[in-house]
């Protein structure tokens, strides 16, 4: 059973969902605790029958999900203890400091962040270990996601662009005519298919460099799904 990611926009709102196709007789449309969104097909049906059956269910999906956001976990403060969760990728990990190293490190280990500093290491110290550990990481998976995201035959003859990291208020990402992409670090805790949607973006800049109607036309041939993955990227991240 193969899965496709789509999405559909309604009034403000935009709509992304996994479509499955089986052997079934009509659609159906299934909305989890975790907000995601899973529509079920024939495997005759055209694309364009499908989404018309999620326009026709957004109000209901729209208010399925807002239901179902008052039992999410609220992320508390952070003050980068054991047993706190941090995101990365898109999935949760506990967080197991160890206070008895003399250097500095963090691993991913099963289901835990395990973090090494020295015994006096306070609140700040912490945070700034497991920043620098994702921004490593973030530029490691960048650099090997660029060249995926440079194969398209829309992109190819764009250079590949030199990356560096920085907080951004209000981006994600950018990208100057020079060749240098920077990103926000945050969008690691997020998917890889969000980092591919924020890469890929930024690699139209290169061809586009406003949002003009032609950016979102180059944006939407190189990756259909766009819209959809810009929606988890903001959700998880919110």
């Amino acid at each position: 059973m193969n899965a496709q990611s789509h999405s559909v926009s309604w009034g403000s709102s935009v709509i992304g969902f996994v479509l499955q196709r089986s052997d079934r007789r009509r659609v159906a449309i299934e909305v989890s605790p975790d907000l995601s969104v899973v529509v079920r097909a024939p495997a005759a049906a055209g694309i364009g029958p499908v989404l018309a059956a999620v326009r026709k269910k957004a109000r209901w999906i729209l208010r399925q999900q807002k239901y179902f956001e008052q039992f999410l976990p609220r992320t508390p403060e952070r003050v980068f203890r054991s047993g706190e969760t941090h995101l990365y990728l898109g999935r949760r990990y506990r967080l197991k400091v160890h206070q008895m190293a003399d250097t500095s490190a963090v691993k991913l280990s099963g289901g835990y962040i395990h973090l090494w500093c020295r015994r006096d290491a306070n609140q700040k110290a912490r945070k700034l270990i497991l920043d620098s550990w994702y921004a490593v990481a973030i530029v490691r998976l960048s650099q090997a996601t660029l060249s995926d995201c440079l194969r398209h035959k829309l992109l190819r003859k764009i250079s590949v662009p030199t990356i560096a990291i920085r907080k951004l208020k209000k981006r994600w990402a950018s990208f100057t005519k020079q060749g240098r992409l920077t990103l926000n670090p945050d969008v690691i805790r997020a998917p890889r298919r969000c980092l591919e949607y924020v890469l890929t973006h930024e690699l139209c800049h290169a061809i586009v460099p406003s949002h003009s109607p032609q950016f979102f036309k180059l944006l939407t041939r190189v990756m259909p799904d766009w819209r959809s993955r810009k929606h988890d990227l903001e959700r998880i991240l919110a």
